[in-house]
């Protein structure tokens, strides 16, 4: 298998993708969602509310945290997620300069 060659690019593209990966399952949105709306919870609510086990909404926690999208407190036996303030507003800037890069006028 070849390279991705990642290096050749920019952080901003890399950290830009990197993001777009990990928003490219709608498990992973309906997480964002429901920490949204509830400000944060337990892998076991997820559970209750998401058609899927606990291991996999805990491999979906792992890689939203990875990215550091969601932060995490332990407390024993369970870990309460949130959204991480700093880097929503950090992904809200940055997509939204892409996106306002655009101008009308094609072909």
């Amino acid at each position: 298998m070849g390279l991705t060659k990642t290096s050749a690019f920019s952080h901003r593209h890399n950290e830009i993708a990197d993001l777009a990966k990990a928003f490219a399952h709608p498990a992973r949105v309906a997480i964002l969602e429901y920490l949204l709306q509830h400000q944060n919870c337990i892998c076991g609510d997820l559970v209750e509310v998401l058609p899927l086990s606990q291991s996999t909404v805990s491999q979906h926690l792992k890689e939203l945290k990875r990215i550091g999208m969601i932060k995490g407190s332990v407390e024993p036996p369970k870990v309460c997620y949130c959204i991480n303030e700093e880097m929503w507003t950090k992904t809200k800037a940055l997509l939204g300069d892409l996106f306002a890069a655009f101008k009308s006028g094609c072909c």
